[in-house]
């Protein structure tokens, strides 16, 4: 039988993928996630323990609403083979704000809720996490941080993974 809290991931992927499905608007988005690689800045800590994966592939979606407080408003769920070798689930809403005219290069951040035994003692939690995007025509590369925090995640990691739109 699943953990209590490993149902409550899967209920918040599928109500935000639900919720991004009901509002549908003009400028509105889908695209899908390619995850992939990840550094862990203290290296010898995540060799020790074992959360040196640098590779974690993984798929997702990101559906965008359009604009709103000058940024664009997104909404992502995915799953992906984290740092230590486990499945993560996560579903996010958030926001980019462009920091060039032709809204190339954009910086925002994400509510996430995740759920992985890798981080937090498998328990399941939500976390405001930073995102820099550089938009491309045909792609847009994201790049995240993880800061190390007490027991939710013991090592600093910077992710990067894909976004690739469906036209």
């Amino acid at each position: 039988m699943p953990k209590q809290s490993t149902c409550r991931i899967v209920r918040t992927v599928a109500l935000t993928l639900g919720m991004a499905c009901a509002v549908p608007t003009a400028s509105a988005e889908w695209g899908v996630n390619l995850y992939g690689l990840s550094y862990h800045w203290e290296r010898d800590t995540a060799e020790e323990n074992d959360w040196d994966n640098e590779f974690n592939p993984g798929l997702g979606l990101r559906y965008t609403f359009g604009e709103w407080l000058n940024a664009s408003a997104f909404a992502d769920a995915g799953a992906y083979y984290d740092s230590g070798r486990n499945t993560a689930v996560y579903g996010a809403a958030g926001l980019l704000w462009p920091l060039d005219r032709e809204g190339r290069f954009n910086l925002g951040a994400a509510l996430t809720a995740f759920h992985s035994d890798t981080y937090n003692n498998g328990d399941a939690f939500i976390a405001p996490i930073p995102l820099l995007a550089v938009r491309f025509d045909h792609v847009t590369v994201n790049f995240t941080h993880f800061p190390k925090v007490s027991d939710f995640n013991s090592v600093n990691t910077t992710a990067m993974f894909v976004t690739i739109p469906i036209r």
